[in-house]
């Protein structure tokens, strides 16, 4: 299947929207914020600016989502360096546009950052060569072509401006934490130990970093939603520990864990089924 969108050859298109985003992200200069309304997400992100509606910027989210599992499996890295290239895809996006930026070439940037975030590095040489065959599965001679100087340089070029220009987006900031040390901790604290319950929230987890939940909520929210949703699909009940609720285990009030859990139901009603 093609990866790659109608028109302009995606190398061509892609190397001038990455060296025309890195140009104006050398003056980018702002605090870093990255967790947003609801509202503001699904109605001022940039993309919506220039013209992407919602349901649009969900399947391009979708697809670099999708796209990341299937590129960090054949990297062979571990589930917590695709979420963080997930992440910095989406904090990407609510700073620039998919209609000037494309996808592909900011998931293979942000999979080149994350890499080295989570000190899994994988060597510049494989991921140019791994990132140009997924673009051009459809191409039996994908594999023959990123031999051939021109096109590796080429490929190699745009993972490191794209690097440069994601970096400028988020302000260098490459701090992000994840659901899944508050969800293993708690998990222990509260002595489940069944692998069904735990296996389905972790599945959660993962599922939650395709979407915007992540850029709502902060990752302990994430993962107080998960185990619940998760004992609740196993019909176990949750047990409280040394006198404590279980939600007060992932250090939140019942009214937070109410807001994050609406919007876990509703985002499994009508983005994950």
């Amino acid at each position: 299947m093609a990866r790659q969108m109608p028109g302009i050859p995606f190398h061509v298109k892609a190397l001038a929207d990455a060296t025309e985003m890195y140009s104006r992200g050398e003056s980018i200069s702002f605090k870093p914020r990255w967790y947003f309304t609801k509202e503001e997400i699904e109605e001022c992100s940039p993309s919506r600016k220039d013209g992407i509606s919602g349901k649009q910027e969900s399947h391009l989210r979708h697809l670099y989502c999708s796209y990341l599992q299937e590129l960090g499996m054949e990297l062979k890295v571990p589930q917590v360096t695709i979420a963080t290239a997930m992440i910095l895809c989406h904090r990407f996006y609510m700073h620039q546009s998919h209609a000037k930026n494309h996808w592909q070439t900011v998931a293979n940037s942000s999979m080149f950052l994350a890499c080295k975030a989570e000190d899994t590095p994988r060597l510049l040489k494989d991921l140019t060569v791994m990132t140009y065959k997924l673009t051009y599965s459809w191409d039996p001679l994908a594999s023959q072509k990123i031999r051939e100087k021109e096109v590796y340089d080429k490929q190699k070029g745009l993972i490191l401006v794209g690097e440069r220009l994601v970096l400028a987006t988020i302000a260098f900031d490459l701090n992000i934490e994840h659901p899944y040390k508050p969800l293993v901790a708690a998990l222990k604290r509260l002595g489940i130990s069944q692998k069904e319950v735990v296996k389905v929230a972790w599945n959660f987890v993962n599922d939650w970093f395709k979407t915007t939940l992540c850029l709502q909520y902060k990752p302990h929210y994430i993962a107080a939603g998960s185990v619940y949703l998760a004992a609740k699909l196993q019909k176990i009940k949750l047990p409280s520990a040394n006198g404590k609720a279980w939600w007060m285990q992932f250090d939140v009030s019942p009214k937070q864990l109410e807001g994050s859990l609406h919007m876990v139901k509703f985002i499994i009603l009508f983005v994950l089924l």
